[in-house]
């Protein structure tokens, strides 16, 4: 059964309904009997099943389809792909330039 929220437009109290969704909403405050209204929040979802979780993945044959991997000859002769491109030097970021028209103190000696 879903658990709606709703709140007091009189006293601003909160509070929480287990309800059917055949039911009729709450229409008064339970702490000083004035007009309520739904709160929209967010849904509880939970995944049941095996594969939703990053342990889940890599266990077994698990039924799906793999590329084949590459012979000896073909992974000898290709790059890693997953090494990146070293990146070029950055050039050293120019101090900013000081604001004009603003007058700075002299420190005290």
């Amino acid at each position: 059964m879903p658990l709606y929220e709703y709140e007091c437009l009189v006293c601003g109290h909160r509070f929480e309904r287990i309800q059917r969704f055949s039911d009729q909403p709450a229409s008064e405050c339970p702490a000083c009997g004035g007009a309520v209204r739904r709160l929209l929040g967010v849904p509880a979802l939970q995944f049941k099943g095996s594969g939703f979780y990053i342990t889940d993945y890599g266990k077994g044959d698990g039924g799906g389809t793999r590329p084949p991997s590459p012979t000896a000859e073909e992974s000898s002769s290709a790059t890693p792909e997953s090494t990146p491109p070293p990146k070029p030097d950055a050039a050293p970021a120019a101090p900013p330039e000081p604001k004009r028209g603003v007058k700075r103190k002299k420190r005290p000696s």
